[in-house]
C-alpha cells in the first residue's frame, strides 16, 4: 500500500529540539491545531498577522483552517512552496511554524512566520522553533538569506528576531486589517550572523523533503552537523 509520504514526501519530515518536536501538519492533527487557535493567540485588538484569519467567527475557524492547509500542500511547487509545521510539546499542539519560500533556486531565501496558543508563550518556545527551521534552511537545504517580518509594536516576536541574529530591512506601511496602518518592520538573517544555541536540533526525513521540492541538499540523512554552538 502506498503510504501518506510516498503521496506526500514532506510528511516524513520531522525537526526535533530539546522540548519540542516540529513536523507538518496532517488530517489528523486539523482538530487540535483548530482547538489550540480557538483557546486565543494573541490580544482582540492586536493583529500580528498580516492577513487577520483569527478575526473570523469562531464557527468558521474549522472548515477555514483545514482549507489553508489543503491549499497551501496541493499548491506547493519547486518554485514556490510553504511548508506548514505543528508544534507539539509534551505531545500536545500548542502552535505552527512555516517555512517557505519563491524561486528558492535561484535565490536561496526563505521566508518564516508562526504562532503560538496564548498558554506557551512567555517560555521560550517561539525562539526554539524559529531555531529549528532556520538551522534546517541553513544547514540541510542551503539558503543564504532567512527573512521575517512582525509589526513594530510585536515586540515578543522582535525580541526573538533579535536574539538569533537578524537585522533591521526597513519599515514598511501596510493594511493588514481594513481601514487601518500597520507599520511593518522587516528583518533579515544571513547564515554568518545566525546565533546558534548550544544544541543541535535533529532531522529526518528530509532529503525526501528536499527532492519534493527541487533542492540539492547540503546535508543528507547520516551526516553530522557542520556547525555547533
Amino acid at each position: 500500500m502506498i503510504s501518506e509520504a510516498e503521496l506526500w514526501p514532506p510528511f516524513d519530515l520531522q525537526l526535533a529540539t530539546p522540548r519540542l518536536l516540529l513536523r507538518p501538519v496532517r488530517d489528523e492533527d486539523l482538530p487540535a491545531m483548530v482547538q489550540a487557535a480557538l483557546s486565543g493567540i494573541h490580544p482582540v485588538d492586536a493583529m500580528p498577522f498580516s492577513f487577520p484569519w483569527t478575526q473570523a467567527p469562531a464557527h468558521e475557524l474549522p472548515a477555514n483552517t483545514a482549507r489553508h492547509v489543503w491549499r497551501t500542500r496541493a499548491e506547493m511547487t519547486k518554485e514556490q512552496w510553504s511548508i506548514q509545521l505543528g508544534i507539539w510539546h509534551a505531545g500536545e499542539f500548542i502552535g505552527c511554524q512555516d517555512l517557505g519560500a519563491n524561486n528558492f533556486q535561484a535565490l536561496h531565501t526563505v521566508t518564516t512566520g508562526s504562532w503560538l496558543r496564548q498558554s506557551a508563550q512567555g517560555h521560550g518556545f517561539g525562539k526554539e522553533m524559529r531555531t529549528a527551521v532556520l538551522s534546517y534552511a541553513f544547514d540541510w537545504l542551503g539558503a543564504q538569506v532567512a527573512e521575517t517580518e512582525a509589526a513594530v509594536w510585536n515586540s515578543a516576536s522582535l525580541g526573538v528576531s533579535r536574539s538569533l541574529g537578524y537585522t533591521q530591512n526597513g519599515v514598511f506601511r501596510h493594511s493588514w486589517e481594513p481601514g487601518k496602518v500597520t507599520e511593518v518592520q522587516q528583518l533579515r538573517l544571513a547564515p554568518t550572523d545566525f546565533l546558534r544555541p548550544d544544541w543541535t536540533v535533529t532531522v529526518t526525513g528530509s532529503d525526501a523533503t528536499a527532492a519534493h521540492l527541487g533542492i540539492v541538499p547540503v546535508r543528507s540523512a547520516g551526516h553530522s552537523p557542520s556547525h555547533h554552538g
